[in-house]
């Protein structure tokens, strides 16, 4: 479904932000004080303006209300990014998310009414030293502090050629199992009978502790 997006901050941040959209084929205005960013996105945004977005004018013109997300990269400008984040809800933006760089900024960007408060640098730094230090999570989404959705690769001899019932995993490590990748194939929503290849990817999901277990129990 096509969404549309404004991107207030166009540092590597926003930048990325902007480009990803875009090549998922969403509508996305790109916005910075700064003329150097705007002009290198142009070619890339659906619309891109030069502005301050601390302005309630600007702000008012710029229709905040009429996009599905509005989201604040302007992390290193706490007060531009505090002022924004409260602007923008004040004009009727139907959900802001903000970029913070600490967790007090994070707390007071909540507390003006961002919707969402995201740590880039922080949650970058966690990913690498938890991928570092496991031996199978080839990648994660994290939905909250305590629970993710990982997806494993199957190495260990001793869950080849197990179907579901017989690895138990949902008793054994609290776990559900939602999707089962072997080869390029990829089985949804897979039944208990199916069974398991070595190098199969498996995609589970619940308590990141729990996961951590079931990393360790499988053998390298």
């Amino acid at each position: 479904m096509r969404k549309s997006f404004a991107v207030f901050g166009l540092g590597r941040f926003g930048e990325t932000v902007v480009r990803t959209l875009v090549a998922e084929h969403q509508d996305v205005l790109a916005v910075d004080i700064k003329e150097e960013p705007v002009n290198e996105l142009m070619d890339v945004a659906t619309q891109t303006m030069i502005a301050d977005t601390r302005d309630e004018e600007v702000l008012r013109d710029l229709n905040v209300e009429s996009f599905d997300y509005v989201i604040i990269g302007i992390g290193n400008n706490m007060e531009a990014s505090i002022l924004t984040t409260m602007l923008s809800k004040e004009q009727g933006a139907k959900k802001v998310i903000a970029k913070a760089e600490t967790s007090d900024q994070g707390r007071v960007l909540e507390r003006v009414g961002a919707d969402q408060v995201i740590f880039p640098e922080r949650d970058m730094g966690q990913s690498v030293v938890r991928k570092l230090l496991s031996n199978h999570i080839l990648n994660f989404i994290d939905l909250s502090d305590e629970y993710t959705l990982a997806a494993i690769e199957i190495t260990d001899p001793n869950f080849v050629n197990q179907n579901l019932i017989d690895l138990n995993i949902r008793q054994r490590f609290g776990l559900t199992v939602i999707a089962i990748k072997h080869g390029k194939e990829i089985n949804v929503s897979p039944k208990p009978t199916d069974m398991m290849a070595l190098h199969d990817v498996i995609t589970v999901v619940g308590s990141i502790k729990s996961v951590n277990a079931l990393d360790d129990a499988l053998k390298k």
